[in-house]
Order: C-alpha cells, then sequence, then structure tokens
C-alpha cells in the first residue's frame, strides 16, 4: 500500500513554492554572490538554454589547470569508513597524530583488545584531558595473522608511543564536540563551532543538543547507517534550514517586527523559510524513487515495486527524523515530497568524498629511506603495517554535494574532471583541466564512465533525466569515429 505522509496534503502550495526552480536571474545573482565570496576566479556559473545553467570560464585553462577548488554545501564521511579514518566532521582532515590513527584502527578492527576508551590531550595543550569513545568493530582485515600486542596497541591510542619519523607528518589535535557527542571530533574550535552553527546542533546526541529528542535522533542514525547514509546527508540539509530560518526570524525581531512575526507558518514566517532554504533551491532535483538507479539484479519488470520500496524507505527515514526535530515553523520541510527531491538531489548531483590518508604517506616514507635507516625504523613499523594488512592505505571515503560543482553539465568528452593533487587534503573537491579550456567555454564532467560505448553510455544517462547530444555521442550516433578533442 502506498505510502501517505499528512503533511503533503496540508501545505501543497508551500511545497510547490519550496521545489520550483529558481529563475535565470535568481540564480546568476546567487552564484555570482557565491564565487565572489569564495574568491574563485576564473569561473562563472550562467543560465543555459538547454541544461537550466552551467559553469564557463572567463580565462583559459591549460591541461592539469586547477579549475577549481569547491568548498562543500554538506558532506557525510561514510559509516563504515570510520573505522579506518579519524577526521573532522566538518572539512573532513584527519586529525590526531600517525600513531593515533594507527591504533584506533588496529583497536577497532579488532587486533588488539585494548580497555574501552582512551585519554586523549586537549587540543588547547592543557592537562586537562578528553576521552574518545569508539564502539569496537570488526573488518575483514581482523582476520589477519599478524597480532600486535594489546599494551602496544594502548601505547599508540594514549599516543605514549612514538613511531620514527611521525613528526614529519603533523594533524591538527583532535576537538571535541561542543554538544559533547562521542561520533563528531574536529580539526579546530573553528570547524566545531561552523558544524554547530550550519546543522549539528540539531544532529548532535549528546547532552547540549537542540534536537527534541536524543533517542528518537539515535534511532534516525543508526536506520541510515544500516540503509543508507544519504539521509544523513538530506537531515542536515533540513537541519541547516531550520537553523537559518530561525536566525533570520530572530533577526527580524530585533528590527523591531516582532508584531508581524507569529508563531505558525505564517506569510511572513513562510517567505523567511524561503529565504533560508535558497542555498538548496539551488540544485538540479527529481524525487529520489524516481532517479535512482535500477541495480543490476532488479528486473526491469519489477522495476515500478523497487521504487515503491524506496519511497517507503525514504518514508520511514523521515519520520525517524520528524520525531528528532521537527519544527512546526518549518513543516513543509517535513513533507515527503520536499523530501524526496532534496535527497533525489544528492543522488544526482553528489560527488565522491575522497581525502589521501597520511597512514599511507607514512609508511611509503618509510619504505623509502636509506636501507640502514628503514631496516632501523622497520623493526617498530613492521608489525603495525603487517597488522593493518592491504587496509593500511585506505583513506577518507564518503559522499558530499558541492554547489558550483553540481551546476557543471555532463558531456562523455569532457573538458575537465575531480581529481585530488597531493596538496589537496581536506573534502574540497578539485576540479582539474583535462585539456585546454579556452575563455567563455564551458566546463563538462562526465557523470559517469565515459569508456562505455554510446548505448551503454546513453542507458546510464537516462537515470539523470536526459539524453546526451555531446558532439561525441552525436558523431557516435552518425556512424563516425569521434576524434578525442586535443
Amino acid at each position: 500500500m502506498e505510502v501517505v505522509c499528512p503533511i503533503d496534503a496540508q501545505f501543497p502550495q508551500q511545497i510547490s513554492l519550496l521545489l520550483e526552480p529558481p529563475s535565470s536571474l535568481q540564480v546568476q545573482e546567487y552564484f555570482d554572490d557565491l564565487i565572489t565570496s569564495k574568491q574563485r576566479h576564473g569561473i562563472q556559473v550562467k543560465p543555459t538554454n538547454d541544461h537550466g545553467k552551467g559553469v564557463y570560464v572567463d580565462l583559459d585553462f591549460e591541461e592539469g589547470d586547477l579549475v577549481l577548488k569547491d568548498q562543500m554545501l554538506f558532506g557525510v564521511q561514510h559509516s563504515s569508513n570510520k573505522i579506518d579514518c579519524l577526521v573532522c566532521s566538518f572539512c573532513f582532515r584527519f586529525i590526531g597524530s600517525i600513531e593515533l590513527q594507527i591504533g584506533r584502527k588496529l583497536y577497532l578492527q579488532g587486533l588488539g583488545n585494548p580497555k574501552d576508551c582512551f585519554d586523549l590531550a586537549s587540543s588547547d595543550g592543557s592537562d586537562k584531558e578528553d576521552q574518545l569513545e569508539f564502539q569496537q568493530c570488526s573488518s575483514t582485515s581482523s582476520r589477519n595473522k599478524f597480532q600486535v600486542p594489546t599494551e602496544r596497541v594502548e601505547s599508540l591510542m594514549q599516543e605514549k608511543l612514538a613511531l620514527p619519523y611521525s613528526m614529519k607528518f603533523p594533524l591538527p589535535s583532535v576537538n571535541i564536540c561542543p554538544g559533547g557527542c562521542k561520533e563528531a571530533y574536529y580539526c579546530s574550535k573553528s570547524c566545531a563551532q561552523a558544524d554547530w552553527d550550519l546543522c549539528h546542533s540539531l544532529l548532535c546526541t549528546g547532552e547540549e543538543s537542540k534536537s527534541l529528542s536524543k533517542k528518537a535522533l539515535s534511532r534516525f542514525i543508526e536506520h541510515a547507517n544500516e540503509t543508507n547514509d544519504i539521509f544523513l546527508l538530506a537531515a542536515k540539509a533540513i537541519c541547516c534550514t531550520i537553523l537559518k530560518y530561525r536566525k533570520l526570524k530572530a533577526a527580524c525581531s530585533k528590527e523591531k517586527e516582532k508584531n508581524s512575526i507569529s508563531n505558525g507558518l505564517s506569510n511572513h514566517n513562510f517567505a523567511l523559510l524561503l529565504k533560508a532554504w535558497k542555498p538548496i533551491s539551488m540544485g538540479y532535483k527529481r524525487r529520489w524513487w524516481d532517479c535512482v538507479a535500477l541495480p543490476d539484479d532488479v528486473d526491469t519488470s519489477d522495476e515500478t515495486a523497487f521504487r515503491m520500496q524506496i519511497r517507503q524507505l525514504a518514508f520511514e527515514s523521515l519520520e525517524l527524523l520528524k520525531a528528532a526535530i521537527f519544527d512546526e515553523e518549518c513543516s513543509p520541510l517535513f513533507s515527503l515530497e520536499v523530501y524526496g527531491h532534496i535527497i533525489g538531489m544528492f543522488e544526482l548531483n553528489n560527488l565522491d568524498l575522497v581525502v589521501a590518508s597520511p597512514v599511507e604517506d607514512y609508511f611509503l616514507y618509510i619504505d623509502d629511506l636509506p636501507e640502514a635507516e628503514k631496516k632501523e625504523a622497520g623493526e617498530m613499523t613492521r608489525p603495525f603495517l603487517d597488522a593493518l594488512g592491504e587496509d593500511y592505505s585506505v583513506c577518507c571515503q564518503g559522499t558530499a554535494f558541492f554547489p558550483i560543482q553540481s551546476c557543471m553539465n555532463h558531456s562523455c568528452c569532457p573538458s575537465a574532471k575531480a581529481f585530488k593533487r597531493d596538496e589537496d587534503r581536506d573534502g574540497q573537491a578539485a576540479i582539474i583541466a583535462c585539456r585546454p579550456i579556452t575563455k567563455g567555454e564551458e566546463v563538462t564532467i562526465s557523470y559517469i564512465d565515459e569508456d562505455l560505448q554510446l548505448e551503454e553510455r546513453q542507458a546510464l544517462l537516462a537515470d539523470y533525466g536526459f539524453r546526451c547530444k555531446c558532439p561525441r555521442c552525436t558523431q557516435e550516433e552518425a556512424g563516425l569515429v569521434y576524434t578525442k578533442i586535443q
């Protein structure tokens, strides 16, 4: 039976306005301001006739040049990846130390058996100690035949054991969540505060959480971790909008407009909600259950049932989130229609979040030492490397939405690509020119594997809601051999 969300029926007009695509002028003004504020020189976002909007360059780029560094709007580390990598929950830089990263990973993989929690020196250098508590987990690496003595793992976790040359790979100190949860950690107090103000104050399970129910919030997070962490991104988008709305309303109150503001969803309040929603309104959206790709193991005859199951899954997630953070003045945000479009926006536009591991860099550095120094260092580091096995090099992995990059249109012969350079050590997206791009030209990327044949490419792109008409597809459909642009 099809699920029914009462909020969809209660606020149809407001929901329609939230999901209405912005005008060309609104798009132009928003991205002009964003590019200026972020100092992203050399590019423009402009409306297009065929694709709504696109990214264009206003100077020449050579192959290999950095076209764009784009800060994410929302991002999340995959829950399974948290076993391998301790990173800032806001900027996704690795934090702590090489010793902490290795010791924590061994502990969580079950290779050691240290006590349940470990004290870390606080980030301000004082004698006060904070505790990091991690749930014990297991992975395929836990079956590795190499074992590390418990006391050695403890020493690494407590940073009492210093590995040779580790100081050549310094990492920011660990900062705890302002709300006191044991799920979010940061590289600095500024990142902690920025995340708290953006959305985490409503998604924190600690004592200072601003959620309605920490118990309900925990159930929502558990459901997302067990099903699809894209729900966590959707929750961040909703929380961000709610917090911005409250800030805008408070500012209006200070300007002596209090008499025109009610506690319900008045026209004035909804205008503030639309303003708070503006960053999300700029993203291309479709309902998640309409645009998610049909898995290979689902027959086309079962497609309708599959999409109904996806809709049901979204509804279950929404009900859990609503129990945790519902705000009556922001009711339309909790409609299934809006929730589905938010998730669909991420499904269609997200980039993989990847940050290279300093642990990999560390062990490669040891391996490249002169023979005598390598042998001496290896006496201490080799047992840890053997215990970690092939997983020693696992990077931070997740998914994120980047506002400017998401405006880049697809081409099967793209002019740019997402590519992390050695110096890119946080969660920002790096877009690199893969051929010369001349002033005034559109920057295009590939949404799929462009090495596939024409029919396969077009089938995959159908999930995005369009048929590609790039020069390569046009030539191949005409039976011509495409010549790659140099």
